[in-house]
């Protein structure tokens, strides 16, 4: 008969399993104090026995509700990981120097909306949006001087772009290769999530099978050739942003987590050997408690569908390892100073809930990209996080609390439920055909668009108060100064483009997509051709016209 798990002789089982690990993985070479001297433990539970405790657990333990790591932030602390990107390459390669001179921990590029929809800086459909939203990337040239004096070695690189992300990382690779840097030592995290493309933020290129295709290749290549790096970010920030609910954006973001997990299967992928490289990006909103639940059940329902589901036998394919960026879509225009408020909060609740690493919005991002003071005030947030409030010294300080208990359950069951519907839409029982019937039918667009009404119709009513703007109105604020891209960027990235062109070696260019285009027909790996056509600097543009060409492009169907 196997023992209670929630009983006192279970539980301080456990707590000195913790404490092993604890000790091995920690030199205690410091007293952890509160501010007024009152010495605290690394991590709490129950001191006798507690009927909640199973799916509770400690901290670097099944099922990680507390965390990936016995000894949580003392051990290391989250990664102040800042997205920054505008204009070109040059610009936004100061403003990384700036950000990592300041004490940011890793970078995380912002790319402008050519880029993410494979288009280069001198098709005409990029006419006015060169460098706006993000930095203009054409060519491998604009990665070397993105990375200029930055070793890639060195730093951890997360690149937020899905529709032509394979591409994007063969440049990252290229620049890294130019460095001189091994490139199986790199180490970064590629998002790649086609699903929440389809889901919610709408930046495709293919329809899904061919982008799973290359998606598959990507995670072929990454297992065998540079295993630290992380092939894929699950995005559930984009569906949250788009309306979705905290409980829609845990269960999409989840399902479409498992939908890889059955590709990589499908490709005879060792699952214990590819999960680790499966990460998530979450958005941190202002419902404090609701959200550090969210975290904590994301990590539970990852590790029990891995080990139970599919099969994961080892720790690291049971872990859910997570990025966090405070949620863009509660900053307001009106009294954007109040926004860092906003952003501290919900830097707090990711932090409480185990994020390993963070984002924190800027207070002028509502109106522009940030400007340098702007993006400072969002760094030094989490820099007094992490340094003055002592968050830092014990492990899911809020494990235990009935209501973040109850919250956290109460997510978990709602996300199943949504699990089960899902894969009831596909016929077969895969998580992976259920996503496509519910892409083609507009099924979860119509789910976030319900739940964005609901929102928008309770703050029009009166029933959701946002300070500035439906109450507290009165202000003394004055405009901000906001960054501005000048058309300039346009015209330069255009005639740098144009000179690499011709100085290239145009032979070789044409060699090398013929024969990506043939790889593209058949099974072969994708990666390898498509980095000798990056090698040749061949354009972001021209790599995926051709395979625009051979797979053609996408709409997304009518619903009503």
């Amino acid at each position: 008969m196997e023992p209670d798990a929630t009983s006192a002789e279970a539980i301080e089982a456990g707590r000195a399993r913790w404490q092993a690990r604890y000790d091995a993985a920690f030199k205690r070479d410091r007293e952890f104090r509160t501010l007024s001297g009152l010495e605290v433990d690394p991590v709490y539970g129950p001191p006798g026995d507690d009927p909640r405790f199973e799916r509770i657990g400690w901290p670097g333990e099944f099922p990680f509700t507390r965390g990936l790591y016995a000894t949580g932030y003392r051990g290391r602390p989250w990664t102040i990981r800042q997205f920054a990107g505008f204009g070109n390459a040059r610009q936004t390669n100061e403003r990384y120097k700036m950000i990592l001179g300041a004490g940011g921990g890793g970078l995380s590029v912002a790319f402008d909306m050519p880029t993410l929809m494979g288009r280069d800086s001198d098709d005409p459909r990029s006419l006015g949006e060169v460098g706006h939203c993000g930095v203009a990337i054409d060519s491998a040239l604009d990665m070397d001087l993105l990375f200029d004096g930055i070793p890639l070695g060195d730093v951890t690189t997360s690149m937020t772009i899905s529709g032509p992300a394979v591409p994007i990382f063969c440049m990252y690779v290229v620049a890294a290769e130019r460095q001189g840097v091994p490139v199986g030592k790199l180490n970064g995290t590629l998002q790649t999530d086609i699903f929440k493309e389809y889901i919610a933020q709408k930046e495709w290129l293919f329809a899904p099978e061919p982008h799973l295709r290359l998606i598959g290749d990507l995670m072929e290549f990454c297992a065998a050739e540079i295993p630290a790096y992380k092939p894929l970010s699950v995005s559930g920030y984009h569906i949250r942003e788009a309306g979705a609910t905290a409980a829609q954006e845990l269960a999409f973001t989840l399902a479409d987590g498992f939908g890889y997990v059955e590709l990589g299967l499908s490709r005879g992928l060792d699952v214990d050997v590819f999960a680790p490289g499966l990460s998530f990006f979450f958005d941190a909103h202002i419902d404090f408690f609701e959200e550090i639940a969210k975290f904590r059940a994301a990590r539970r329902i990852w590790a029990r569908w891995m080990r139970d589901v599919y099969g994961a036998r080892t720790e690291k394919a049971q872990w859910l390892r997570f990025h966090t960026q405070t949620a863009g879509v509660s900053l307001t225009a009106q009294q954007p100073d109040n926004n860092i408020v906003r952003t501290a909060i919900e830097a707090l609740a990711a932090v409480l809930g185990g994020t390993n690493s963070l984002h924190t919005n800027a207070l002028d991002e509502v109106l522009a990209l940030p400007s340098e003071k702007a993006a400072e005030i969002a760094l030094r947030t989490q820099q007094v996080i992490m340094e003055e409030t002592e968050v830092v010294n014990v492990v899911d300080p809020l494990g235990g609390s009935w209501y973040v208990e109850a919250l956290t359950d109460r997510l978990e069951a709602e996300a199943e439920k949504i699990f089960t519907k899902i894969r009831e839409m596909g016929g077969d029982g895969t998580m992976t055909s259920g996503i496509l019937r519910g892409i083609e039918d507009g099924w979860f667009m119509s789910e976030i668009a319900e739940s964005a009404f609901d929102y928008q119709r309770k703050l029009e009513k009166g029933d959701k108060r946002i300070v500035g703007v439906n109450c507290h109105t009165a202000s003394v604020e004055e405009p901000l100064e906001i960054l501005r891209i000048s058309h300039e960027v346009e015209v330069e990235q255009r005639r740098v483009l144009a000179e690499r062109r011709a100085a290239r070696d145009q032979e070789a260019v044409e060699a090398a997509l013929a024969a990506l285009r043939a790889a593209s027909k058949g099974d072969d790996n994708m990666i390898p051709p498509m980095l000798e056509a990056v090698r040749a600097e061949a354009t972001l543009g021209e790599i995926c016209d051709v395979l625009r060409e051979e797979w053609g492009t996408y709409s997304e169907p009518a619903a009503f």
